[in-house]
């Protein structure tokens, strides 16, 4: 009986559980939602805005196609579909948090939400690099090779699919500094062997580089220099955090 109960005891936990998660993602998801709904009457604008800095870096007169045809309409809607996402990021990652919220000690709340925030911050900071540096110096260099008997003039979908992919490419490159500072917190590897390791850590970051950027020297210049410096900013934080977020416990145990 005693066993019948816990049981039945544990499967209420899980489906209690499974309500909450399902109501988290409704909620990110309705914000994404709403947000979207109230930016698609500028869906036209967003993408022109998305589309300036390869714009100022074609010829005068130039502009952009569309080959498909409802392209024009899709495409718009893509980008402010993303700028949605951004826009509500940190609701999602507050909704990411309470829902883990209530199973963590004192001491490991004090570790989530820092990197909640910070993660967040840090991924919108690779984007915005991205728009305004890399964009502006990449384009213009990948134009200026272009043949004079060739009239550059990038589609619309194409372009879209590339911008998305850099932007992944140095959201994610942004967060190196937190993945460092768990991988150091939670024990997983020790500090002094992520310090020993940086060479293989630079050739990883041009390798990445090379990967998830066009073949050119500058572009993947642009993402592995900010990969390895953000790597060396994650090693000095990595101690600092650990030594804020430690259990009482451990700080007693230090203490004496």
């Amino acid at each position: 009986m005693a066993e019948e109960q816990k049981t039945g005891s544990g499967e209420d936990t899980f489906i209690s559980h499974l309500v909450e998660l399902r109501s988290r993602v409704v909620k990110s998801a309705a914000a994404i939602i709403i947000i979207f709904l109230c930016l698609m009457p500028w869906a036209a604008h967003l993408f022109d805005v998305l589309a300036s800095p390869m714009m100022h870096a074609l010829p005068a007169g130039s502009k952009m196609i569309a080959t498909g045809v409802i392209t024009p309409f899709l495409i718009p809607v893509k980008v402010t579909m993303l700028v949605a996402f951004i826009i509500s990021l940190p609701w999602v990652l507050y909704q990411l948090w309470a829902f883990v919220a209530p199973g963590l000690y004192m001491h490991e709340k004090k570790l989530v939400a820092p990197l909640v925030i910070s993660s967040s911050l840090l991924f919108i900071a690779g984007v915005a690099f991205c728009y305004f540096f890399v964009f502006g110096v990449v384009f213009p260099f990948i134009n200026n090779f272009a043949p004079k008997s060739v009239s550059v003039a990038p589609d619309i979908d194409s372009y879209v699919d590339f911008v998305l992919t850099m932007f992944l490419a140095f959201g994610m490159t942004f967060e190196v500094p937190i993945i460092v500072i768990v991988l150091v917190r939670m024990g997983l590897v020790p500090l002094e062997k992520l310090k020993q390791i940086r060479p293989y850590v630079v050739v990883g970051a041009f390798v990445v580089a090379a990967v998830v950027t066009p073949p050119d020297i500058m572009s993947q210049l642009l993402l592995a220099v900010p990969l390895c410096l953000l790597y060396e900013v994650g090693l000095f934080v990595a101690p600092i955090f650990a030594r804020a977020t430690k259990a009482p416990e451990d700080v007693k145990s230090t203490v004496e």
